[in-house]
């Protein structure tokens, strides 16, 4: 059974009274059902699928792992060879970085589940412990997965995308993402949902306002 990320009318009114346009859009999208995945290693594996290819490309491939091995786990990622992995789609560098994070829990090494009772800052350090673990696939996991409600990716570009559209800003650099992080917290989460929803044309007549490279 599908399992979405869990927002309601606390986080909606939060939003709706600290920022008007976000409010709009909100208005028009209405409640948005995005998939999370509890368990914290097929999770930490999806995202690492998902590392700078297109949704539709990183769904596909998902798929098919899910389907040929059925439960992604630690132990029976650690037992397949590289090249099995490959054969899903996935590169041979994203190949070795979960078969890398499967042999660290397997090991005794990393203790995955140790993450839930950390801080968000302190889950992007641990995970940075992993290999090919930056801060963008941290942060993906903590709203996919753990969904911590206060996550806004500066990495992300469709999140930038989704702020230049409901904003007309022409870039966006550290200091204006801050601020909005700032405006949207605690629930910076339920923004950034409406925003990739924003960045995916849920909106009609929104146009991205980007400098043209």
């Amino acid at each position: 059974m599908a399992v979405y990320f869990q927002y309601g009318e606390k986080e909606i009114a939060h939003l709706k009274k600290v920022d008007m346009k976000l409010a709009e859009v909100i208005d028009r999208v209405g409640m948005i059902q995005r998939p999370v995945i509890p368990d914290l290693f097929p999770a930490l594996v999806h995202s690492i699928v998902g590392q700078q290819i297109s949704t539709k490309a990183h769904q596909t491939v998902w798929e098919r792992m899910s389907k040929e091995l059925g439960e992604i786990s630690p132990e029976i990622i650690d037992s397949l060879p590289l090249e099995t992995l490959q054969q899903f789609g996935i590169t041979f560098k994203k190949a070795a970085y979960i078969k890398s994070a499967a042999r660290k829990i397997v090991t005794g090494e990393f203790d995955i589940n140790a993450l839930r009772s950390m801080s968000d800052e302190e889950v992007r350090l641990k995970l940075s412990e992993l290999d090919g673990i930056g801060v963008w696939t941290a942060e993906m996991l903590m709203i996919f997965s753990m969904q911590r409600p206060n996550v806004l990716s500066y990495g992300d570009l469709a999140i930038q995308r989704g702020l230049r559209m409901l904003y007309h800003h022409r870039e966006i650099d550290k200091a204006t993402f801050n601020r909005y992080w700032k405006r949207y917290t605690p629930y910076a989460s339920v923004a950034s949902l409406y925003l990739w929803a924003v960045a995916g044309g849920a909106v009609e007549g929104m146009k991205d306002y980007s400098l043209k490279k």
